[in-house]
């Protein structure tokens, strides 16, 4: 036990500003959005049990604690929604994934018209999804959201193309397809999911590398928290760890510490620039921007509650791995190889606590 390896998850956000907050809607909405996702049967038994346990709503309402009772559960729906799609398209040939993802956009396209008979399920839940969401959203942040989500399928679909050819990319062309593939920027777009901004106000220098900073940070965290289970079943090709250490040819340690610095420089960057706002001559414009890049921060400090405080990547031990940081590297062994598993979080969720422990 005295030789088991373990590494150290840098405490990137120890100078964040921002704190836990939760939307004051969450129960009613996390409960809403669950009912919906099981009454979908997207999952079998075994994978619907690990979804549970993975508390999507739990990151919806960590991520907009502002939105009302209508927006969060929308967004508690996309986190599920995302999902649905993540687990498929993680086992999927990159023809399958183009399927997939043409079902995916065709239903956001014609939400109000029924889909076909033995479609993919995923086509009718996205379809669900985005007939409630448009009764509130506003027309801008509805364009916004699915021309965003058009890209972000996209990636996942060159993600899956990567995988079947064992393609490994470096720093910077990880970073142009993992912004995609994260899902961060349709998530991101709910922030404005009642506000009517146009897209040359987003789009302004400032306030795009503000978004761009802030995608950075939760991908950088997300492949953070995901890299132990990831190496352990042999899925680590997408993940900054891994693209780091073989880019840099180093350690899993060294690694980490060259990420921490990284990780540090893009944190001091959005803060600098978050006190450097343009005004865009109205008061109500210029207010609302103020709360979508407050939201920005905030999903910083959301994604790493939930990734701690679910049973997504740590199993029951995410709270004390939060104060300890000391991870004990999991055996590549938890790959299962040669079985048959309906969902990747079946690996994800029933192998880690077996396999992991807390080292204090």
């Amino acid at each position: 036990m005295l030789n088991t390896p373990y590494f150290i998850i840098p405490n990137t956000l120890r100078n964040w500003p921002w704190k836990r907050v939760l939307n004051p809607h969450q129960k009613v909405c996390e409960e809403e959005a669950a009912d919906w996702m099981r009454s979908c049967g997207a999952f079998t038994p075994k994978s619907q049990d690990a979804f549970d346990r993975c508390a999507f709503g739990l990151l919806g309402s960590l991520a907009y604690p502002h939105l009302g009772r209508d927006g969060l559960r929308i967004a508690c729906d996309l986190m599920n929604m995302f999902f649905v799609i993540d687990e498929y398209s993680d086992v999927a040939s990159g023809r399958e994934a183009r399927l997939q993802a043409d079902i995916v956009m065709d239903a956001l396209h014609t939400p109000l018209e029924p889909r076909p008979a033995g479609e993919w399920i995923g086509g009718e839940v996205t379809r669900q999804f985005w007939a409630n969401a448009i009764r509130t959203a506003t027309p801008s942040s509805q364009r916004r959201f699915v021309r965003n989500f058009q890209r972000y399928v996209d990636a996942v679909v060159q993600q899956a193309q990567d995988r079947e050819i064992h393609c490994i990319r470096d720093v910077k062309s990880y970073f142009i397809l993992r912004r995609q593939t994260i899902g961060a920027i349709p998530s991101l777009d709910l922030l404005t999911l009642e506000m009517d901004l146009e897209d040359e106000v987003l789009d302004h220098p400032i306030v795009a590398k503000l978004l761009e900073l802030c995608v950075d940070m939760i991908l950088i965290g997300n492949d953070l928290y995901s890299y132990n289970v990831e190496q352990a079943r042999g899925d680590d090709t997408h993940n900054f760890v891994r693209i780091v250490k073989d880019e840099r040819k180093c350690n899993l340690n060294d690694a980490l510490q060259w990420i921490s610095d990284y990780h540090d420089r893009l944190a001091d960057e959005f803060l600098n620039l978050m006190h450097n706002l343009p005004s865009f001559g109205s008061d109500l414009i210029d207010e609302q921007v103020k709360i979508y890049v407050d939201g920005l921060g905030n999903w910083v400090r959301a994604n790493e509650c939930w990734s701690f405080e679910s049973e997504r990547y740590f199993g029951k031990k995410g709270k004390l791995y939060l104060k300890s940081r000391r991870i004990r590297l999991l055996p590549s062994s938890i790959a299962l190889q040669g079985q048959n598993i309906d969902s990747q979080a079946a690996v994800d969720i029933s192998d880690l606590p077996a396999a992991a422990g807390i080292i204090v």
